[in-house]
């Protein structure tokens, strides 16, 4: 059985006989966790080897594990500073900001993997231009270059773990104030500004290895009349052509607001997938994610099930064998420093 297109989530902490019936069927690829699935480590990592269980290409699992106020496990998880203190560091320290960076894309990432966590859908490339306040301090920089350099950083210590990156939100959201969580946003600025300001870090990053890419729930509209997500220009002209990126293409969830322009939840998922992403998510609606299950039960794109299956996760430690690692110890007494003491010269 091949990895499907939709990603979805599951309601509680193990699984219910209706959740395996679910992720059994041929549309689904992967699952998104949420804190409601989270008690413990313990609990998690059996969670994840339970849906590792069930296929075979076994399903991708996913996770928001930024930091700051996106962080879905905390207890028993490294508290994760906001991205932007990376930011403020460099303006200080490049060289130590970028290792600081590395550091903790790696923590993040070996804490997830020792769960059995594939993917992190981080780190946002999002630039903060002091409008949008989804993003704020979710960004590393307002200054394009310093969100590439610190990002491959980042990135590289992803690497590290045994986790691929995953940038976000294609071609930037930063510029919006909307949420699109409740509204469509719009950029109205040209796209020689999108391209010469927000789509750097991607453009960057691509060349870096970036192995996926999130789409923004925004519209352009002097680009084109679509949300990103759905607008073949995006993603076919822009992302695949002028950028030559091959990687995977995630949608960003359909059941926000600003995927409402597109119809109802399999209207939307056609649309992206058509449009050119790759995987699509339907989050904490799971009527509308058995609807669109059903509406993609046909869907076969042998090259995207080729891109998913470059997003399970590698080289997993335990738990008990990743807390023993004095490289974990360092690690955690660098990320709890910079955010407490951001001055302070960390020698790792």
């Amino acid at each position: 059985m091949t990895l499907g297109p939709l990603m979805i989530d599951i309601e509680g902490l193990e699984l219910t006989a209706e959740d395996r019936e679910l992720l059994e069927h041929p549309a689904i690829g992967g699952v998104i966790l949420f804190t409601r699935n989270y008690e413990s480590p313990r609990q998690l990592a059996a969670l994840v080897d339970e849906i590792h269980g069930l296929r075979d290409p076994y399903l991708l699992v996913a996770v928001d594990q930024e930091g700051g106020r996106v962080q879905r496990f905390r207890e028993g998880f490294t508290h994760l500073p906001p991205l932007s203190c990376l930011g403020r560091i460099y303006d200080r320290d490049a060289a130590r900001a970028k290792h600081l960076a590395k550091v903790t894309g790696w923590l993040m990432a070996s804490e997830l993997r020792a769960v059995g966590i594939d993917i992190s859908f981080a780190p946002v490339l999002d630039l903060d231009f002091g409008i949008s306040t989804i993003i704020g301090n979710r960004a590393l920089h307002k200054r394009p270059e310093i969100v590439a350099d610190l990002a491959y950083a980042y990135q590289t210590g992803m690497h590290d773990a045994g986790m691929a990156a995953t940038g976000k939100h294609f071609p930037g959201h930063g510029f919006v104030a909307a949420d699109s969580h409740l509204a469509l946003p719009s950029d109205d600025r040209p796209f020689e500004d999108i391209e010469q300001w927000d789509m750097v870090p991607f453009r960057r990053m691509i060349h870096y290895g970036l192995a996926a890419i999130m789409m923004a729930h925004v519209v352009y509209p002097r680009v084109d009349s679509q949300p990103a997500g759905f607008s073949k220009v995006w993603i076919n002209d822009v992302l695949r052509g002028r950028l030559n990126f091959q990687g995977l293409i995630f949608s960003d969830d359909l059941s926000m607001e600003g995927a409402a322009c597109a119809g109802n939840h399999s209207a939307r998922a056609h649309a992206s997938l058509e449009a050119g992403c790759d995987m699509v998510l339907v989050c904490n609606q799971r009527e509308q994610a058995q609807q669109v299950a059903q509406a993609l039960v046909d869907y076969r794109d042998p090259v995207a099930h080729t891109r998913m299956a470059r997003m399970h996760g590698r080289s997993r430690l335990s738990l008990d064998d990743l807390h023993s690692d004095p490289r974990w110890e360092q690690a955690v007494a660098a990320v709890k420093g910079y955010e407490q003491s951001p001055e302070l010269d960390l020698d790792l």
